[in-house]
């Protein structure tokens, strides 16, 4: 199998001793050693914020004897932003309108009724937020398999979606990913809710569940790498704001 991009980033050997943001053209670049950074597809690595192109330096200084990519997250998104921004933008705002097509908000639990309840009380207020704030009504599932959303629901998340600049759509897509949810990312995105606690909020499924049976190692460890990944989004989006 032939190698991506971003595999072959992983095999290389620091080749820098000093990671500094400064800025240039069009932002501020990430420089190692003075010389502007690229992308896994060739672009050139510039933030549109200097806090942001702090958050990434910060990531490019802490590499070791080689650089590891899965420790950088705010380098990746970059990445993403800037090698799938431009003509692919509309793709990526259809992937959140996608997202909202299943949010994971609008398929409560059937049973047991603790759950329910618990994932009533937290999450019908962001439903009515994005209905108030943003007008998207989202229909839930009840005890249907699925639901189908209001076409101008769906229209709706890709508008506002699309009319994201690259660095906050490549965010809001994989807050979408994270949470299972359009009404989250939405809500990080927008600064109305913490991203970590969007994560909690996501998986009160799991979260009873290991009240009820307790978590093993492995899936506790996924879990606090998941929620690194929420941090990661709360500054990023700070950093862009």
């Amino acid at each position: 199998m032939a190698l991506t991009d971003a595999d072959k980033l992983m095999r290389v050997r620091r080749f820098y001793k000093a990671a500094a943001a400064g800025p240039v053209e069009g932002g501020h670049a990430i420089l190692l050693d003075g010389r502007p950074a690229k992308t896994a597809g060739g672009g050139k690595l510039i933030t549109p914020t200097s806090d942001l192109a702090e958050v990434l330096t910060g990531e490019w200084a802490a590499q070791a004897e080689f650089i590891d990519f899965s420790y950088m997250p705010a380098t990746r998104l970059a990445f993403t932003a800037i090698d799938r921004g431009g003509e692919a933008h509309a793709g990526l705002a259809k992937e959140a309108a996608r997202y909202a097509g299943s949010d994971t908000l609008c398929y409560p639990a059937i049973s047991p009724t603790p759950l329910l309840r618990r994932q009533d009380a937290l999450w019908t207020p962001w439903r009515d937020w994005a209905e108030r704030e943003l007008g998207l009504r989202f229909q839930t599932a009840g005890e249907a398999l699925h639901v189908s959303q209001p076409p101008e629901t769906l229209a709706g998340v890709e508008r506002i979606s699309d009319a994201l600049d690259d660095f906050s759509l490549a965010g809001l897509v994989l807050a979408c990913g994270l949470y299972g949810s359009a009404i989250l990312a939405l809500a990080v995105q927008r600064r109305a809710l913490d991203a970590v606690e969007a994560f909690d909020l996501s998986r009160l499924e799991e979260a009873f569940q290991a009240e009820q049976w307790g978590l093993d190692a492995e899936a506790e460890a996924r879990t606090e790498a998941l929620r690194e990944e929420a941090a990661m989004l709360e500054r990023w989006f700070a950093a862009l704001a």
